[in-house]
Protein backbone atom coordinates (compact mmCIF):
# COMPACT_ATOMS: atom_id res chain seq x y z
CA UNK A 1 0.00 0.00 0.00
CA UNK A 2 1.21 3.30 -0.78
CA UNK A 3 2.18 5.63 1.94
CA UNK A 4 0.08 8.42 0.69
CA UNK A 5 -3.54 6.41 0.71
CA UNK A 6 -3.02 4.90 4.27
CA UNK A 7 -4.36 6.90 7.08
CA UNK A 8 -2.55 9.20 9.16
CA UNK A 9 -2.69 8.53 12.86
CA UNK A 10 -3.77 11.86 14.37
CA UNK A 11 -4.52 11.03 17.65
CA UNK A 12 -6.35 9.62 20.45
CA UNK A 13 -10.53 9.49 21.44
CA UNK A 14 -10.27 8.04 24.81
CA UNK A 15 -8.71 5.50 26.68
CA UNK A 16 -10.50 2.40 28.25
CA UNK A 17 -9.83 1.05 32.02
CA UNK A 18 -11.38 -1.72 33.73
CA UNK A 19 -12.68 -1.01 37.00
CA UNK A 20 -14.32 -3.39 39.79
CA UNK A 21 -16.86 -1.17 40.40
CA UNK A 22 -18.33 2.16 38.85
CA UNK A 23 -19.10 4.21 41.75
CA UNK A 24 -15.62 3.37 43.73
CA UNK A 25 -14.17 4.25 40.62
CA UNK A 26 -15.44 6.97 40.30
CA UNK A 27 -14.78 8.18 44.08
CA UNK A 28 -11.77 6.86 43.97
CA UNK A 29 -10.56 9.18 41.03
CA UNK A 30 -12.16 11.91 42.91
CA UNK A 31 -10.69 12.38 45.32
CA UNK A 32 -7.01 13.27 43.34
CA UNK A 33 -8.57 14.88 40.22
CA UNK A 34 -11.14 16.96 39.56
CA UNK A 35 -12.85 16.15 36.19
CA UNK A 36 -16.71 16.32 34.69
CA UNK A 37 -18.87 13.43 33.59
CA UNK A 38 -19.04 13.15 29.70
CA UNK A 39 -21.76 10.28 30.30
CA UNK A 40 -22.92 7.35 32.16
CA UNK A 41 -24.14 3.90 31.46
CA UNK A 42 -25.16 1.22 34.38
CA UNK A 43 -21.44 -0.27 34.07
CA UNK A 44 -19.40 2.70 32.24
CA UNK A 45 -18.62 5.79 33.40
CA UNK A 46 -17.16 8.58 30.77
CA UNK A 47 -14.66 11.37 32.34
CA UNK A 48 -14.35 13.96 30.21
CA UNK A 49 -10.91 15.64 29.40
CA UNK A 50 -12.25 18.24 26.74
CA UNK A 51 -11.57 16.82 23.10
CA UNK A 52 -11.13 13.17 24.62
CA UNK A 53 -11.90 11.02 27.71
CA UNK A 54 -11.36 8.11 30.35
CA UNK A 55 -13.93 5.57 29.36
CA UNK A 56 -14.26 3.14 32.87
CA UNK A 57 -15.75 -0.20 32.42
CA UNK A 58 -17.16 -2.29 35.21
CA UNK A 59 -15.17 -5.26 35.23
CA UNK A 60 -11.49 -5.84 35.37
CA UNK A 61 -10.84 -9.25 34.14
CA UNK A 62 -6.46 -9.27 33.73
CA UNK A 63 -4.07 -9.03 36.64
CA UNK A 64 -1.79 -5.72 37.81
CA UNK A 65 -0.16 -3.57 35.19
CA UNK A 66 3.45 -3.68 35.22
CA UNK A 67 4.51 -2.23 32.30
CA UNK A 68 1.25 -0.97 30.54
CA UNK A 69 0.34 2.07 31.54
CA UNK A 70 -0.89 5.57 30.22
CA UNK A 71 -0.04 9.18 30.42
CA UNK A 72 -2.40 11.24 32.12
CA UNK A 73 -2.01 14.62 31.32
CA UNK A 74 -2.65 17.40 34.74
CA UNK A 75 -2.63 21.58 34.33
CA UNK A 76 -0.54 21.16 37.86
CA UNK A 77 1.03 17.59 39.29
CA UNK A 78 2.59 18.78 42.92
CA UNK A 79 0.14 17.49 44.82
CA UNK A 80 -0.81 14.17 42.65
CA UNK A 81 1.23 11.81 44.82
CA UNK A 82 -0.18 12.71 48.04
CA UNK A 83 -4.03 12.83 47.03
CA UNK A 84 -3.21 9.85 45.67
CA UNK A 85 -1.23 8.24 48.32
CA UNK A 86 -4.31 9.56 50.42
CA UNK A 87 -7.22 7.47 48.09
CA UNK A 88 -5.26 4.67 48.59
CA UNK A 89 -3.31 4.48 45.37
CA UNK A 90 0.00 2.40 45.21
CA UNK A 91 2.84 4.68 44.84
CA UNK A 92 5.25 3.38 42.28
CA UNK A 93 8.96 3.65 42.16
CA UNK A 94 11.12 5.10 39.65
CA UNK A 95 11.91 8.44 38.14
CA UNK A 96 8.15 9.43 36.93
CA UNK A 97 4.96 9.78 38.86
CA UNK A 98 2.97 6.33 38.66
CA UNK A 99 0.66 4.48 40.48
CA UNK A 100 -1.94 1.85 40.73
CA UNK A 101 -5.20 2.23 40.81
CA UNK A 102 -7.18 0.01 43.17
CA UNK A 103 -8.08 -2.41 40.55
CA UNK A 104 -4.64 -2.43 38.74
CA UNK A 105 -4.59 0.11 36.21
CA UNK A 106 -0.96 1.93 36.00
CA UNK A 107 -1.73 5.67 35.52
CA UNK A 108 1.43 7.61 34.92
CA UNK A 109 0.98 11.62 35.84
CA UNK A 110 2.60 14.37 33.51
CA UNK A 111 2.35 17.77 33.82
CA UNK A 112 1.24 19.91 30.31
CA UNK A 113 3.61 22.77 30.65
CA UNK A 114 6.22 19.70 30.49
CA UNK A 115 5.58 17.78 27.06
CA UNK A 116 4.75 17.98 23.99
CA UNK A 117 1.47 17.09 23.85
CA UNK A 118 -1.31 20.00 23.40
CA UNK A 119 -4.58 21.10 23.48
CA UNK A 120 -6.38 23.94 20.99
CA UNK A 121 -7.09 27.46 22.29
CA UNK A 122 -10.82 26.23 21.63
CA UNK A 123 -10.59 23.26 23.93
CA UNK A 124 -8.44 24.64 26.86
CA UNK A 125 -11.05 27.65 26.93
CA UNK A 126 -14.10 25.01 27.37
CA UNK A 127 -12.13 23.06 29.79
CA UNK A 128 -11.17 27.03 31.42
CA UNK A 129 -7.58 26.80 31.41
CA UNK A 130 -5.10 28.85 30.54
CA UNK A 131 -1.46 27.14 30.43
CA UNK A 132 2.24 27.48 28.62
CA UNK A 133 4.84 25.23 27.94
CA UNK A 134 8.26 24.96 29.84
CA UNK A 135 11.25 26.14 27.49
CA UNK A 136 11.90 22.86 26.95
CA UNK A 137 8.89 21.49 25.59
CA UNK A 138 9.05 24.61 23.65
CA UNK A 139 11.93 23.60 22.09
CA UNK A 140 10.60 20.07 21.92
CA UNK A 141 8.13 21.53 19.91
CA UNK A 142 10.09 23.84 17.76
CA UNK A 143 12.26 20.74 16.63
CA UNK A 144 9.25 19.00 14.89
CA UNK A 145 8.77 22.68 13.33
CA UNK A 146 5.58 23.17 15.34
CA UNK A 147 5.46 26.86 17.20
CA UNK A 148 4.23 26.17 20.60
CA UNK A 149 1.25 27.62 21.87
CA UNK A 150 1.34 30.24 24.68
CA UNK A 151 -1.20 31.81 27.06
CA UNK A 152 -3.69 29.33 25.38
CA UNK A 153 -3.39 30.13 21.92
CA UNK A 154 -3.42 27.04 19.50
CA UNK A 155 -0.27 25.58 18.59
CA UNK A 156 1.13 26.80 14.73
CA UNK A 157 2.57 23.92 12.78
CA UNK A 158 4.93 25.47 10.48
CA UNK A 159 6.11 22.08 8.76
CA UNK A 160 4.42 21.26 5.38
CA UNK A 161 3.11 17.31 5.33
Amino acid sequence: MDQKTKPYIVGINHVALEVGDIEEALAFYARIFTFELRGRGQRAAFIDMGDQFIALSEGRSQNADHDRHFGLVVDDRSRVRELAEAAGAKILEGATLDFLDPWGNRIQVVEYRDLQFTKTSAVLKFMGLDLDKSEEAQAELCKKGIEPATGGDSAEVRKPR
